[in-house]
């Protein structure tokens, strides 16, 4: 792992969702060289189900050997980030480095885009939202009408926005869509006043550092996911962008993960078991220290977190896996397909449990494999299983195997086989019915599948993740 070495000592860090996961493990990292440490993120109050709040992770940030201000910011509310940047100024003098790290993620197709919680977050409000933009499009094109227009603003907020909001010095009319969590924004030809950018200028080490993968353009990365992909691409667009505009003045960078991190984000999208697959989110801290250890003249660099280390002379990785030799899975929008990942992985001396199946010479009886899966599910199957599950499934199968399948959660102890269901499917899944097999044998990761274009879903996506505890299931009574 990466030693400090004493250059943030003094110098203050501005970072968004820094009460849990990567923000927080990076301003731990700083902590240690004796920097002051701006925890910029909402939650205030114990989470229910995710750990830490903006004072717990103070405390850690002091104990750690720094300064800590703990900051109550909604990143899509400018009031509050600029309450944050002030409280920064008059507690410590300036701000030396800002870390983009807080971002919403939501894995969901353009129509089935779930929409209820944001509008929920959104039900104080007289008005929705109002999007800063000022380019003579329509205003009907910002000002959406129903909950799936509302999605796509609130994610797009969530990563782009608070980029912009602290990058703001600029005097232009165009800026990116914004919005406030507590009361509507100015309208839409106002700029926002200057925030972060004026208090970086004056600073001995000026960084921007956001959390953002590079730019890679394969479809296989939008189709499933636009949104999200678009929102993420975002906050990458915008280290293109400013490491140009402010050349000389400060860096501009951007970091992402070549494997999976364990966060409480991850463990929501990959469900039971994902953890033993990832590594630590101390790896992204250390990168992040090596880049913001470097003068200002470093900048518009999209970096991959084992690559800045092992520059740094890190050989051993093994210290940051949450299980060290198991192996790991590959972050999304690093690669071209899914079969580069598993080369990769094989490179490393790994075995992907996403691997294709070898092709095969002779082809097996027409429903075999699937109707085995199925007898396999049957066995599973239980009142309990229904109970806890309470949903319909239907499966349209492509490929060799072709057909539709279903499975019926809600009803008595469960029912599974050919043909469409007796009730309306809640969730209808299509792929290769080879993908299929594999991932109810545990062989094929559904997250993956779902992020490289293999598994399509349609419905209701809380139901989707409850499937993958009745295929874990399985795998114990050992398909």
């Amino acid at each position: 792992m990466l030693q400090n070495t004493g250059k943030l000592a003094g110098c203050t860090l501005f970072i968004t969702g820094a009460s849990r996961g990567i923000g927080k493990a990076i301003a731990l990292k700083a902590a240690r060289d004796g920097a002051n440490v701006v925890i910029a993120a909402k939650t205030a109050e114990q989470h229910p189900k995710l750990p830490g709040t903006i004072y717990t992770a103070a405390e850690e940030v002091e104990a750690a050997g720094g300064k800590a201000l703990p900051c109550i910011v909604d990143i899509r509310d400018e009031q509050q980030i600029g309450t944050a940047v002030q409280k920064a100024i008059d507690t410590f003098g300036g701000i030396d480095i800002l870390v983009n790290n807080a971002s919403a993620i939501s894995l969901t197709g353009t129509l089935e885009t779930p929409m209820k919680k944001y509008l929920e977050e959104w039900s104080p409000l007289s008005t929705p939202p109002t999007p800063m933009i000022n380019v003579g499009v329509p205003a009907s094109t910002f000002y959406p009408t129903d909950s799936h227009e509302l999605f796509i603003l609130d994610v797009l907020d969530l990563s782009i926005a608070p980029c912009f909001y602290c990058f703001s010095s600029f005097g232009i009319t165009h800026s990116p869509l914004s919005s406030s969590s507590s009361k509507p924004s100015a309208p839409s030809h106002h700029v926002r006043s200057k925030l972060i950018i004026p208090h970086l200028l004056k600073s001995r080490c000026p960084h921007i550092l956001n959390l953002s993968p590079p730019l890679n353009l394969n479809p296989v990365w939008f189709k499933n996911h636009t949104a999200y992909t678009m929102a993420k691409y975002g906050m990458s667009m915008c280290v293109l962008g400013m490491a140009e505009e402010f050349r000389g003045q400060l860096a501009v960078n951007a970091l992402w993960p070549k494997t999976a991190i364990q966060t409480a984000a991850m463990d929501m999208l990959g469900g039971e078991g994902v953890a033993k697959q990832c590594r630590k989110a101390d790896i992204m801290a250390d990168a992040a220290y090596a880049i913001l250890s470097k003068p200002k003249e470093y900048t518009g660099h999209f970096l991959v977190d084992e690559d800045v280390l092992r520059e740094q002379g890190v050989q051993d990785f093994e210290a940051y896996a949450v299980q060290p030799g198991h192996p790991l899975l590959p972050d999304f929008f690093l690669d071209e397909t899914p079969d580069v990942l598993v080369q990769q992985m094989e490179q490393h001396g790994a075995t992907p449990a996403f691997k294709p199946p070898p092709l095969s010479t002779a082809p097996p009886p027409s429903d075999g494999p699937i109707e085995s899966t199925f007898n396999a599910i049957r066995g599973v199957l239980s009142e309990d299983v229904v109970k806890s599950t309470q949903g319909v499934y239907r499966f349209d199968l492509s490929g060799e195997h072709a057909g539709v399948w279903f499975l019926d959660l809600k009803s008595g102890s469960g029912s599974a086989g050919k043909g469409d269901p007796s009730l309306k499917a809640d969730v209808v899944m299509k792929m290769d019915s080879g993908d299929f097999n594999k991932m109810f044998a545990g062989k094929l990761k559904p997250t993956l599948a779902f992020m490289s274009g293999k598994l399509q879903i349609k419905g209701d996506m809380t139901l989707a993740i409850k499937l993958e505890k009745l295929m874990s299931r399985m795998n114990k009574a050992k398909l």
